[in-house]
């Protein structure tokens, strides 16, 4: 991994040291450095044998016990240990009762964040342990970080609980649909018009929840399982039209009005057409939910050059104008706008987030569980899912990078899934 700079005008340069060979965690801090525009950083990956010994933060990847170079600054405000939850007793009795910063593994957005800013504010002087006014800031610091990994240790017991809960339910929603569509078949028995239309809705509202538990699965586990999507060569029109069968009925309730325009791609697109056709239907689900009754909802395909502002290199080759010496699109572009109320600018930022509240009514500052299973599973394909206001209503858009010609990834198979649940 090549070291990363960003530069401003407003404060010395924060140079962090990240020890791992993780190239998603390296990812991570990246773009969370990269929201610090108020200060400078390098950011640059390292071995524990070959630190630099000026650093002003490390961040220490613990496979187990982690022993600090004795060229290094020993002083553990300097450093941040990412640690397993099962070695975080042993690994603070290794450092003989001294308070250390300890996130657990696998470590959030979130709280990777706090800490990281933290450390930019000690840098800008801001906050420092050696001007503190009073020697009691430091312990309730102290007291605020062991409390922090409480809250971390809390956390993870409430994910695995809710994929331990989500896992279970899955399996009667599977056998209701089957048992749907075995009435349907008419196999045990004839069945007149009216009873068929109310399997074929139960059978809709099933499958709707199946694809819910099996998404909030993956949203639970996919930051304890490394997950890749099994990409390979398809047509995003088809996603397209199989989310419009499934949020058809919703919208012909309301009498709402969805027009579609497609361009084609300008080459081969390399998705999961399941999990593409997952986002549309949330995002469709939503336009649905907010805009009016007689309202209208348009979706828009089209080819889209995509200049990605990261210095990162992607695991996966993209075509980028860096790159490459042409102009042409690079990635293919969803937008779904609707005729409902406006978001609150405030709130288009956070709108994909896992926690962001819902205030309901015709407030759409809370997007709910499956916006933030849409930006899960648009990432997973390197692309980008956004939200903005437009004279005609929301849009929410997504892009997708176009790929060379490779082979798919496999992704997080059922078997990997109870492995994991087991494990627990």
């Amino acid at each position: 991994m090549d070291s990363t700079v960003l530069k401003a005008d407003h404060c010395n340069t924060m140079k962090v040291i990240l020890v791992s060979a993780d190239e998603d965690l390296y990812t991570l801090c990246r773009e969370i450095l990269n929201d610090l525009v108020e200060c400078d950083w390098h950011l640059s990956a390292s071995t524990a044998a070959d630190c630099p010994p000026n650093a002003d933060l490390y961040i220490w990847d613990s496979q187990g016990n982690i022993d600090l170079p004795q060229e290094l600054d020993q002083r553990l405000s300097k450093h941040l240990f990412l640690v397993h939850r099962n070695d975080a007793a042993k690994f603070c009795q290794n450092l003989g009762g001294a308070e250390a910063t300890i996130l657990l593994k696998p470590v959030t957005r979130a709280n990777l964040s706090a800490f990281l800013f933290f450390a930019a504010s000690a840098s800008r002087g801001r906050i420092s342990k050696e001007n503190s006014l009073r020697a009691d800031r430091d312990e309730i610091l102290q007291c605020l970080i062991q409390s922090n990994l409480k809250l971390q240790e809390y956390d993870q017991d409430r994910t695995n609980f809710l994929a331990r809960a989500v896992h279970d339910f899955r399996a009667p929603l599977t056998a209701t649909n089957g048992y749907c569509g075995l009435l349907l078949t008419e196999a045990l028995g004839t069945l007149n018009s009216d009873q068929k239309e109310v399997l074929r809705r139960m059978q809709h509202s099933v499958k709707r929840l199946s694809r819910m538990a099996s998404a909030m699965f993956e949203l639970s586990v996919g930051r304890q399982v490394k997950k890749q999507p099994d990409l390979r060569a398809a047509d995003i029109a088809e996603s397209i039209e199989q989310a419009l069968h499934e949020v058809n009925p919703f919208a012909d309730g309301k009498r709402i009005s969805i027009s579609v325009g497609l361009d084609p791609p300008l080459g081969t697109l390399y998705l999961e057409p399941g999990q593409i056709e997952q986002v549309l239907v949330n995002l469709l689900d939503n336009a649905c939910k907010f805009t009016p009754r007689a309202g209208e909802i348009e979706i828009r395909g089209y080819p889209f050059f995509w200049e990605r502002r990261s210095l990162f290199d992607s695991a996966t080759p993209l075509l980028e104008r860096r790159y490459e010496d042409s102009r042409a699109p690079n990635a293919y572009r969803i937008d779904i706008r609707d005729s409902g109320p406006r978001i609150r600018r405030e709130h288009l930022e956070n709108i994909f987030e896992e926690y962001t509240s819902y205030d309901g009514g015709k407030d759409r500052s809370g997007g709910g569980l499956g916006l933030a299973i849409c930006k899960m599973i648009v990432t997973l394909h390197d692309g980008r899912v956004w939200a903005e206001n437009t004279d005609f209503g929301p849009q929410f858009s997504f892009v997708i990078p176009v790929r060379p010609a490779e082979a798919g990834r496999p992704g997080l198979g059922e078997t990997e899934a109870r492995d994991y649940l087991e494990a627990r």
